[in-house]
């Protein structure tokens, strides 16, 4: 049997190996050790702290938890059991370890830097950034509490103070690639796209195999639209990491703002070849074949936007079954329930009719500021406001699953020229209120809402078309809300007449188009709702456009009454406007 000195030079042996980096033996001599004497407690912690080192962080908190029952008054034990229980995701259990820790030592720098760690385990940023400054006020080089610090900042939303911690952290550590690469996220979060792509330059430069970086860059290239630089990313990250669904998945996107859908279907096929479950792959594979004018596939695919988690909010749990128009409706009641915009809801309400003819009872909830618009719609019975109760109902239908329910193709769009007809009273009211006319009215829309996905694509600043105007015309701005960049030449401008909050629902607007000898409009719910009424209607495309606009045509299957006016280059107005000038001088102005 080994005396205690022979013991105390086995274990001054494992904790050299240990010193030395040599894990896997130092662990073995703490067993040898621990197999003599169990309760050595400087054994058990270390022997804890290797097996941490070797992932193996369930024995290593059995092992620590052993060393603290043992001596419960040693900070450095509880703050090392808390590193294996971060380490296992148990964050709660982790923060307590670390409570202890640095209730026996307060100013224990680490303990408040792991503590941190736990609490962003726990979605507790504000109180983790807590930890973080209070580790810095301690060691005012941490390095790591500034980067991690930067992040819990992230997920609160405070991208400049995000940013000026990582810069901190870069100052300490100039080649932190991690810092420079989360810095460029923090900018795209703000649009600052080309400061963006600077931080992820030197992310590369120091790491140049890191995917995620490659693909960050990449995204902020095509915000920039530097298609080809984005394309060159795209591919590096799908290089370095062949399994990148998301990266196929952007890229996709990209090539989908090409206008190059073959490519961009194959891009979104690989992402989902990856992830079978990436549902927004799936939509937006679902969408380029819209755009592409394969209808049969495309509304099959399309109805994976009910798994897609930026539009959980648009999806309703009811009782009554999901009417996929293989059941009979003879003698039904049916709700149809408006989903995402009111352009939407504009295009797809037509269906009403259709719904109607199968011989059911047709309920239609939408949007409140919609409802007196659709208060006379062919085909409803009913009209109810989103958010009060139902009457009751034995199906129900999403708006914007009635294509496929219908199966609708190209030749069979129900496309009545006009569908929604204006209140008698609001047209009266709108014809007083515009006087007497003395020259054509042509509406126009240059907006839409700044929070659609792709509104940087689709809306122009109001310079941009009053510049191509021709005069001898009475112009009628039919926007309701005006952008703070567009206030001053509105408000200058006296030849457009604006009556902003006095249009106070889509009824209004409706009389008020319907008083116009033209509508031009950017891709907004004011270009649907003035086609919907039969009413002339140019409207203006990106590039790029909406699934709904087609792609090559200048016409509409959906609007009788529509011209597309179509961008020949991403981003360039001018060739719109060069077009349409002259078609308006002709019909209209001098």
């Amino acid at each position: 049997m080994l005396n205690p000195a022979q013991i105390h030079s086995k274990f001054e042996q494992a904790y050299h190996c240990h010193l030395q980096g040599k894990i896997a033996q130092a662990q073995a001599l703490y067993e040898e050790v621990l197999n003599l004497e169990p309760d050595h407690v400087d054994a058990l912690h270390l022997s804890g702290v290797a097996a941490a080192q070797m992932n193996n962080h369930r024995k290593a908190v059995e092992l620590i938890g052993k060393a603290i029952a043992l001596y419960p008054r040693n900070e450095a034990f509880h703050c090392n059991q808390g590193v294996a229980f971060n380490e296992l995701k148990e964050f709660a259990a982790a923060a307590a370890s670390f409570d202890k820790a640095v209730a026996i030592k307060p100013d224990y720098h680490e303990a408040h830097y792991q503590r941190g760690i736990s609490l962003q385990g726990l979605k507790m940023h504000e109180a983790a950034v807590a930890c973080y400054d209070r580790a810095i006020a301690i060691r005012p080089d941490y390095l790591e509490a500034y980067y991690r610090r930067g992040i819990a900042l992230q997920e609160l939303r405070k991208f400049d103070a995000a940013i000026a911690s990582y810069d901190k952290a870069i100052t300490i550590k100039p080649d932190f690639a991690e810092a420079y690469a989360n810095r460029g996220n923090a900018l795209q979060e703000l649009n600052r796209f080309d400061a963006a792509v600077e931080s992820f330059d030197m992310a590369v430069t120091i790491k140049p195999d890191v995917a995620e970086t490659h693909y960050n860059r990449a995204n902020a290239l095509k915000k920039l639209k530097r298609y080809e630089s984005a394309l060159e990313s795209y591919d590096r990250a799908n290089a370095i990491r062949p399994d990148y669904p998301e990266a196929f998945h952007n890229l996709g996107l990209m090539r989908q703002e090409l206008n190059q859908l073959d490519a961009a279907l194959a891009c979104f096929d690989r992402a989902l070849s990856i992830n079978p479950d990436y549902h927004d792959a799936r939509l937006h594979k679902s969408l380029a074949l819209l755009l592409g004018g394969n209808f049969r596939q495309g509304w099959a695919l399309y109805e994976s936007r009910r798994k897609v988690s930026r539009l959980a909010d648009t999806r309703r749990n009811f009782t009554q079954p999901l009417w996929t128009g293989n059941e009979s409706i003879s003698g039904k009641t049916i709700l149809l329930h408006s989903e995402q915009g009111f352009g939407d809801s504009i295009q797809f309400c037509r269906y009403a009719r259709s719904v109607a003819d199968l011989g059911a009872r047709v309920i239609l909830e939408t949007e409140p500021p919609l409802t007196g618009l659709f208060k006379d719609l062919s085909g409803v019975s009913e009209v109810a406001a989103k958010g009060c109760d139902l009457p009751g109902f034995d199906y129900h239908c999403p708006l914007m699953s009635l294509p496929l329910a219908f199966r609708t193709d190209l030749n069979t769009i129900p496309c009545p020229r006009q569908y929604l007809r204006s209140d008698p009273d609001k047209l009266a009211y709108w014809n007083n209120r515009l006087g007497q006319k003395t020259a054509p009215r042509v509406g126009l829309v240059w907006s839409g809402n700044i929070t659609h996905t792709n509104d940087s694509n689709r809306s122009i600043p109001l310079t941009a078309i009053t510049r191509h105007l021709p005069a001898n015309v009475m112009y009628v701005s039919l926007q309701k809300e005006v952008r703070d960049i567009d206030k001053p030449s509105l408000a200058s401008d006296a030849n457009i007449l604006h009556f902003g909050d006095e249009l106070v629902d889509f009824s209004d607007t409706a009389a008020l188009c319907d008083l116009m000898d033209l509508v031009i409009s950017v891709d907004t719910s004011v270009a649907h709702l003035n086609a919907a009424l039969g009413n002339p209607t140019w409207v203006l495309l990106p590039f790029s456009p909406d699934w709904r606009w087609l792609l090559g045509r200048d016409d509409s299957p959906w609007y009788q009454s529509v011209r597309l006016f179509r961008q020949e280059q991403p981003g360039n107005w001018d060739g719109v406007f060069k077009k349409l000038k002259p078609e308006l001088i002709n019909a209209y102005g001098k």
